[in-house]
């Protein structure tokens, strides 16, 4: 096998160096991989909240849906979506464009019945923006200003003395493996740290692998 079937199969310009979190294909695809797409639209109060009446600290006319195309773990191309400020619309897609270009594979994002049916665990999402406090506190999440992403929350957990977020991921918690998902340092995480967002990875009271904000919050 040689280099230059890996570039070819996996669509990466010989600008491209391979990162450890990325996936590549090892054989020659079906279909060539498209190109990375993104959009943003307005979402109503009742689509960013679920409740129209709901308080949060962040009015909907700030607020954007962000589309973007990724690669699950799979390998197959979707159409993923979330919500963030509207002052981070282009960080984000940028974060999000270069995560496609080093081939670092999703899990899942909404539109969840689409892209991945019948899904009934909703912590594994990668997402945004939601009207919610910090567990276990009353104070308002970074997600519920649109400052915040959350990558595979699954792979990537957050553990604050015994409490762990998702339940059940003790065997990520091990972040000297490079499993399918996984974000590390020299990885997923530099295509958002060049964006501006902070690592919870690199919190020392606490620990969010899958946290990225751009308040270090």
């Amino acid at each position: 096998m040689r280099a230059a079937d890996l570039r070819n199969w996996n669509g990466l310009g010989s600008y491209t160096r391979p990162r450890p979190d990325g996936m590549l294909r090892l054989h020659t695809p079906r279909a060539p991989i498209p190109d990375f797409r993104t959009r943003t639209e307005t979402v109503t109060a009742r689509e960013a909240n679920g409740d129209p009446a709901r308080e949060c600290p962040v009015p909907v006319t700030d607020l954007r849906r962000i589309w973007v195309r990724y690669i699950d773990f799979q390998g197959r191309v979707h159409n993923g979506s979330l919500i963030m400020h509207r002052s981070l619309v282009l960080p984000t897609q940028k974060a999000f464009a270069q995560l496609y270009r080093w081939r670092f594979p999703i899990m899942v994002m909404q539109p969840a019945s689409v892209n991945m049916p019948g899904l009934t665990d909703r912590s594994v999402l990668t997402g945004g923006y939601e009207c919610r406090f910090v567990a276990g506190t009353t104070k308002w999440s970074q997600h519920s200003y649109g400052r915040a992403v959350d990558v595979n929350p699954r792979q990537n957990p957050m553990i604050r003395g015994d409490y762990l977020d998702p339940p059940n991921t003790e065997w990520w918690l091990n972040r000297s493996r490079y499993a399918v998902g996984m974000v590390h340092e020299g990885g997923a995480v530099e295509a958002f740290t060049r964006q501006g967002f902070a690592w919870g990875g690199r919190w020392n009271s606490l620990k969010d692998y899958m946290h990225f904000s751009t308040t270090n919050l």
